[in-house]
C-alpha cells in the first residue's frame, strides 16, 4: 500500500468535507465549543482552508476542510502533505465518492525522490479494501508516468527508457521487443532511424503485446523523444530547459498499459514508442532534406524541431498494419496546443465523433478535462511540399496543433477509430493533487473510457 494510505481502521482522525455554501448550516449544528473555537480562530469556511478541531485535553480530535465545489476531490490533494502527522478517515458513506477522494489524496501526496529525499511524510487516509485496488492501480500508474517525465535525458535516454519498458512488460508477463539503431533500417522505420541518428544513445522502436489474441486489438502509441534540442533548428535556452518531457507521450503510454495489465482488462494490449533523441553532430538531418517514412510517403523536412511527427508517422504506420479496433496516440507535440487550450487541458483529435464524445464525458466525470480540437481538412494545404509528399512544417504559422494532426491523420486510414493527444505533461505551479512537475494527463478518462467499453 502507497505510504499516503492505511487499512489501519484503528483510531482515525475524521475529516468533514464541506463547501463554502454549506459552511453556515453545518457551524450551526456544531456543540457551542466547537463553534467558539472556529469563530476564535476565525474560520470562515473559505474554499482551500482548513481547521483542526482540538478535544478536551487539546489532541486533535477532527478536521474541516473547505473546498470550492462538493465533488473537487482534486481539492483533497491538498492535505496529505498539509497533515503530515496521523490517521485520517473521510466522513463520507457513498464508496464511490470516497474512492474518488482518495485518488485526489493520492495524487496530492507524490513526491518526485530520486535525487533527493523527501520533504516530509504524508498524512495517511484510510482505504477500505474494496477500493483500495483500483485507486492504488491509478495512482500507481500515474506515479510511474510522473517519475518518468520527471528523470532528466542523463538517466532517462532510449536505451535506459526501453530497460524500463522492458521491465515493466517482464512484470506483466508481456512480451517486449525493440528494434535499434541500425535495424530501424532494415525492419523500413526511416523515419525513426532519421531523426535519432545523431545521437551517441540509438533510436529504437519499443513493441510491447499482451493479452489474449482473441481479444478486440486496442493499440496505444507515445512520442518518445528523450531529449529535443531542435535539432539543427536548435531551440533557444528557455525552450529547451524542459525537454526532456519530450518522452511524456512514451511515458503516458506506458502508465496507461500498466492500469489495463494490473486490472486485466480483455483487450489484445499492443504498445508503440519511437524511442530517440533529437540532437545535433555531424551526421545529423536537416532542414531541406526529404526523408522517406515507413507507408512510402515522402517528407520535406521544413523544420527538424517538428521531429516528433515523424517518429510517430512510423509508429502509426506499423500500428495500423493489424487494423486494430481503435488507436490512441499521446504526445508533447506542439506549443500550438498549450496557445490553444493552455497547460492544463489536454487538447484531443479524432476521426470518430462517438469516440471523441465518449472520452470527454469520462474526461468530465474523472475531473482529467480534454477539450476537442478539429481536423480541419483545408489546413492540409500549408503542408503541401513542392518536392515531396509532404511536408513536416507548415507554411502558416497558424493552427499548429491542427496541422501538427493532420500530418499524422496522413497515416491512419479513417475507418479505424483514432485518437490524438497533444498534452503539456508538466505542471509548471503545484496545485492541489497537482504538483510541479511532471503530470499524468488524460490517460484517466482513457482508462475509464476502456473500462466500461471492454468489460470483462
Amino acid at each position: 500500500m502507497l505510504n499516503c494510505f492505511t487499512s489501519n481502521a484503528d483510531s482515525l482522525i475524521p475529516i468533514t468535507l464541506i463547501t463554502p455554501t454549506q459552511f453556515a448550516a453545518w457551524q450551526a449544528k456544531q456543540s457551542k465549543t466547537v463553534q467558539q473555537w472556529l469563530t476564535a480562530t476565525q474560520f470562515t469556511g473559505e474554499a482551500g482552508t482548513l481547521r483542526f478541531i482540538p478535544d478536551n485535553k487539546g489532541a486533535v480530535e477532527s478536521v474541516i476542510f473547505s473546498s470550492n465545489m462538493e465533488d473537487n476531490f482534486l481539492a483533497l490533494g491538498q492535505l496529505p502533505l498539509t497533515l503530515t502527522d496521523g490517521n485520517y478517515r473521510l466522513e463520507i458513506n457513498d464508496e464511490e465518492k470516497y474512492a474518488n477522494y482518495a485518488l485526489g489524496w493520492g495524487l496530492g501526496a507524490y513526491q518526485f525522490t530520486k535525487y533527493k529525499k523527501a520533504t516530509k511524510l504524508p498524512g495517511k487516509l484510510y482505504l477500505p479494501v474494496k477500493i483500495a485496488e483500483k485507486v492504488e492501480l491509478i495512482l500507481q500508474a500515474i506515479y510511474v508516468i510522473r517519475d518518468l517525465i520527471n528523470i532528466p535525458a542523463d538517466d532517462m535516454g532510449p536505451s535506459q527508457f526501453a530497460d524500463y519498458a522492458e521491465k515493466l512488460a517482464k512484470e506483466h508477463k508481456a512480451s517486449f521487443k525493440q528494434i535499434a539503431g541500425e535495424a530501424l533500417l532494415k525492419e523500413n522505420y526511416p523515419a525513426i532511424y532519421t531523426v535519432g541518428r545523431a545521437s551517441d544513445d540509438a533510436p529504437r522502436l519499443i513493441d510491447i503485446r499482451w493479452g489474449d489474441e482473441s481479444h478486440p486489438k486496442v493499440t496505444l502509441v507515445g512520442k518518445g523523444v528523450c531529449f529535443d534540442s531542435g535539432g539543427l533548428d536548435i531551440k533557444s535556452a528557455p525552450y529547451m530547459l524542459l525537454m526532456k518531457k519530450d518522452m511524456a507521450g512514451g511515458a503516458h503510454v506506458l502508465g496507461l498499459a500498466k492500469m489495463i495489465m494490473q486490472a486485466n482488462l480483455p483487450i489484445r494490449l499492443r504498445v508503440l514508442i519511437p524511442a530517440v533523441e533529437n540532437v545535433i553532430a555531424g551526421n545529423a538531418y536537416r532542414p531541406g532534406d526529404v526523408i522517406n517514412t515507413r507507408k512510402g510517403l515522402t517528407v520535406e523536412i521544413g523544420n527538424t524541431d517538428a521531429e516528433g511527427r515523424l517518429v510517430l508517422a512510423d509508429a502509426l504506420t506499423e500500428a495500423v498494419s493489424e487494423k486494430p479496433e481503435l488507436i490512441v496516440d499521446i504526445s508533447t507535440l506542439t506549443g500550438a496546443a498549450r496557445v490553444a487550450v493552455g497547460t492544463e487541458l489536454s487538447a484531443l483529435f479524432s476521426n470518430n465523433d462517438d469516440l471523441a464524445n465518449a472520452l470527454i464525458k469520462e474526461g468530465e466525470k474523472a475531473l482529467d478535462p480534454l477539450w476537442r480540437l478539429p481536423l480541419y481538412a483545408p489546413y492540409r494545404e500549408y503542408l503541401n511540399s513542392s518536392i515531396a509528399d509532404i511536408n513536416n512544417n507548415a507554411t502558416e504559422p497558424y493552427g499548429g496543433a491542427i496541422t501538427a494532426a493532420l500530418f499524422l491523420k496522413e497515416f491512419v486510414p479513417d475507418d479505424i477509430p483514432w485518437v490524438h493527444f497533444d498534452i503539456m505533461a508538466y505542471n509548471l505551479r503545484t496545485k492541489p493533487g497537482k504538483p510541479q512537475g511532471g503530470e499524468a494527463m488524460s490517460v484517466r478518462a482513457v482508462f475509464e473510457y476502456l473500462a466500461k467499453k471492454f468489460k470483462k
